[in-house]
């Protein structure tokens, strides 16, 4: 065991506070424990949902790793809500809310107990950006270990696929009997839902950052070989404490770039650009969408997984997951970024080369008559020729919007239509279902941002929108809300400012003309009661409405809501309660 240094927080804490080592005995630690680097372990498991039920087997696991490097871990528990049971109801208000509260209970519990390091352990929405905000914010050493993803169910569904078939089943494209099969069975195991939504997004990113083990995300929930790398991330731990390589030194300006080419790359959800430049704001680091849409236009999207893609998550870890991806992405990295390891991304990627990680991972993908450029394809041979996400400016949207591009047909990517503007999702879901909303239609739902309402993704509209043959290529949507990472079609969120701010899009009225050129960049009233009009002209007719714009009274709020809404940063700045 190496000699621990002295100058920690638990000896300068145990010192003012006598009761300390009384109350840690009380744990089952011993006399020598409380002379070891005390090891903070946050974990969100529970049973709020698949993604989380797991984790405390891990957490004990990672324990373990921690003793057998000579540290004293302690674990302590947030869970995370599911943005999956909460959809579509006013509980999804609280989701971005959320992610504020799992970083401040991290942050509680390593400052309350005197901790000298941190292992964090989730998988989720909200809970892996949170613990990586936290770990930004503690400025401790610290490592993440991602949760890992949930296996395919039959005919490989995955729980995206399940609010198609409900829209499905809506129009009586699907029988009842088949739609509750396919809506019963497509969470057949612990982990993250298989496909390329936000959680995986997230844990693909944690690795990008640095911050995880090589290899340690996506990986199958349950396989033996994730108990290994949680007791490997328990030794990791001890060895940054004796670097002193704290969170704040590997996430760097240099890291944040990287986690936005492969961002671009896996064509990941829009969420991680409310998480990266929240996680960016703990340690004062520059984030731009200006930076985004530079990036995703020179970045080709290499993943070949739903929704923008044809295979289930559960795939990306059997074709190499993270390494294999920057492994292909290494012209476009800081590989000089250094890493939980020690080493850098350069160094990480040589020494699993020389492992033949590269050579034996895709060995997995056998079983289903696959190979690896089935999953990962190199960027001479791209699955699209630019990055998955796209920036939009205009006077729409003078902050910036995002949009999904990859999941765009080519049609809708200029697309010019007339304005239907509703206030309330559940309204224009049953709009698009009553046939009330029709081709060439710009579907508007406003007051649906942070400030206003929590910021909830508006995922069963992009669905009923996105599994309609006809609308999918002629109906755009709009929104100062947010999209689920799974959403498909020719949707802009994050429009900012948002409506409740005074935003541009609360001045849109029905008939408006909108005009979305994701080529250039814009989304642009460029019309009024049908007709087109002149810049200056729409430039008088926006101002006119702003000034005159009839008061808008959001739900009455108490607690948590009330808490986030009145101090939330705006969308295109990250979310994050100021």
């Amino acid at each position: 065991m190496p000699h621990r240094k002295k100058d920690r927080l638990s000896i300068e804490r145990r010192a003012q506070a006598p009761e300390a080592d009384a109350l840690r005995l009380g744990t089952g630690w011993t006399k020598a424990d409380l002379e070891k680097p005390w090891t903070l372990i946050e974990c969100s498991g529970g049973d709020s949902h698949p993604c989380s039920v797991h984790l405390s087997d891990l957490a004990r696991v990672a324990r373990d790793g921690v003793i057998e490097a000579g540290g004293a871990p302690s674990i302590h528990y947030c869970t995370d809500m599911c943005d999956g049971i909460a959809q579509g109801t006013e509980a999804m208000s609280y989701s971005l809310a959320s992610r504020e509260v799992l970083a401040m209970a991290s942050e509680l519990h390593a400052q309350a107990g005197h901790f000298d390091g941190a292992i964090f352990i989730s998988g989720c929405d909200k809970s892996v950006p949170a613990h990586l905000i936290a770990a930004a914010r503690l400025r401790i050493p610290a490592i993440f270990m991602p949760g890992g993803v949930m296996q395919a169910g039959p005919s490989d569904t995955t729980l995206d696929m399940v609010g198609t078939y409900y829209s499905r089943y809506r129009r009586r494209a699907m029988t009842r009997k088949d739609y509750q099969f396919y809506r019963t069975h497509a969470c057949p195991t612990a982990g993250t839902c298989a496909f390329l939504g936000t959680a995986n997004t997230m844990q693909i990113l944690s690795e990008a950052l640095g911050m995880a083990l090589p290899g340690s995300a996506l990986l199958p929930a349950g396989y033996m070989l994730q108990a290994r790398i949680a007791r490997r991330t328990g030794n990791t731990v001890l060895k940054l404490f004796d670097k002193r390589l704290t969170a704040e030194r590997i996430l760097t300006q240099e890291a944040i770039e990287n986690a936005l080419v492969v961002l671009a790359a896996i064509s990941g959800s829009t969420n991680a650009l409310l998480h990266l430049p929240a996680i960016a704001h703990e340690l004062d680091l520059e984030f731009s969408l200006e930076t985004v849409s530079k990036i995703n236009n020179r970045v080709p999207v290499i993943l070949n997984v739903r929704p923008t893609g044809s295979h289930p998550a559960s795939m990306v870890w059997a074709a190499g997951g993270v390494p294999a991806i920057m492994r292909e992405l290494r012209e476009y990295l800081h590989l000089d970024a250094l890493t939980v390891t020690g080493k850098t991304v350069g160094e990480n990627l040589a020494q699993l080369e020389k492992e033949g990680f590269f050579q034996n991972r895709p060995r997995f993908l056998e079983n289903y008559s696959l190979g690896k450029i089935d999953i990962v394809r190199p960027v001479t041979d791209p699955l699209k020729d630019t990055g998955g996400l796209a920036v939009l400016w205009g006077n729409i949207a003078p902050d910036g919007a995002v949009m999904k591009r990859s999941a765009v047909e080519k049609e809708m990517m200029h697309f010019t239509g007339k304005a239907r503007v509703y206030d309330n999702p559940a309204d224009a879901l049953e709009a698009i279902y009553e046939k009330k909303i029709r081709p060439g239609d710009a579907l508007v739902i406003r007051y649906q941002g942070p400030r206003c309402n929590g910021m909830p993704e508006q995922y069963y509209v992009t669905e009923a929108i996105a599994s309609d043959r006809i609308l999918s290529r002629s109906v755009a949507l709009i929104t100062d809300g947010r999209f689920s990472g799974g959403s498909k079609g020719p949707c802009v969120g994050h429009v900012c400012p948002e409506a409740a701010d005074g935003g541009p899009i609360a001045a849109i009225e029905d008939d408006d003309l909108i005009l979305i050129d994701v080529e250039n960049g814009r989304l642009d009233l460029v019309g009024a009661d049908g007709e087109e009009e002149s810049e200056a002209e729409i430039d008088r007719i926006l101002k006119d409405r702003l000034q005159n714009l009839p008061e808008h009274r959001p739900p009455a709020r108490t607690g948590l809501l009330a808490l986030y809404t009145e101090n939330c940063a705006p969308a295109n700045l990250g979310g994050y309660m100021r």
